[in-house]
């Protein structure tokens, strides 16, 4: 091996264990960070629909520790995750909470959804990690 290749391969082994950290699944840390800076204002600290904005909003934001209690005890995650990337199939021009997804396109993870592995955002599969460890039971 001469050093040209050493140096080469010390380079790729760098460059790889870099790639793992930041190819990491998202858990519910990164998501309570992700709500800590886009979601306390109107859902509040602990995700019950009562931050700081909510009494001045229309609909009222959803109270975010009963949506498992709300679909039979399971966790929507479908559901939750469409609602927060942005479905076109719901009203957006009427909602106050904004989509997400847009901006985000591009940094997709698998997560299981129903069963079957979807390209998620890594800030909302992280999201929804972490909406998921809040549910109460109902």
């Amino acid at each position: 091996m001469n050093a040209f290749t050493s140096t080469a391969l010390a380079g790729a082994a760098a460059l790889a264990l870099a790639s793992c950290t930041q190819d990491r699944m998202p858990d519910r840390t990164d998501g309570a960070a992700f709500f800590a800076e886009n979601c306390v204002s109107c859902h509040g600290a602990e995700g019950r629909g009562d931050g700081p904005l909510a009494a001045e909003l229309s609909p009222k934001p959803t109270d975010l520790t009963t949506l498992s209690a709300g679909n039979g005890g399971t966790f929507p995650a479908a559901r939750a995750l469409s609602f927060i990337y942005g479905d076109p199939g719901d009203s957006h021009l009427a909602r106050v909470m904004p989509e997400f997804g847009p901006v985000m396109a591009e940094d997709l993870v698998p997560v299981e959804i129903d069963g079957i592995l979807t390209p998620t955002p890594r800030e909302l599969a992280g999201l929804l990690a972490y909406l998921e460890s809040i549910q109460v039971e109902g």
